[in-house]
């Protein structure tokens, strides 16, 4: 995955507005934990797209 550090400083988690990190070929939220998909290098940020924790 190869995503511009200067995005990743700027977008937050869309459901609870924490910090993402990135993890594997996903952003997990640091607040609520939910795991967001990134696709071709382009982060879905859609709640309904995320996955839950646990």
């Amino acid at each position: 995955m190869n995503l511009d550090p200067a995005l990743l400083e700027i977008i937050v988690c869309p459901a609870c507005h924490g910090d993402l990190v990135v993890t594997g070929e996903e952003l997990v939220c640091q607040g609520c934990g939910l795991a967001y998909p990134v696709r071709d290098d382009i982060p879905v940020l859609l709640v309904d797209e995320a996955r839950r924790p646990g």
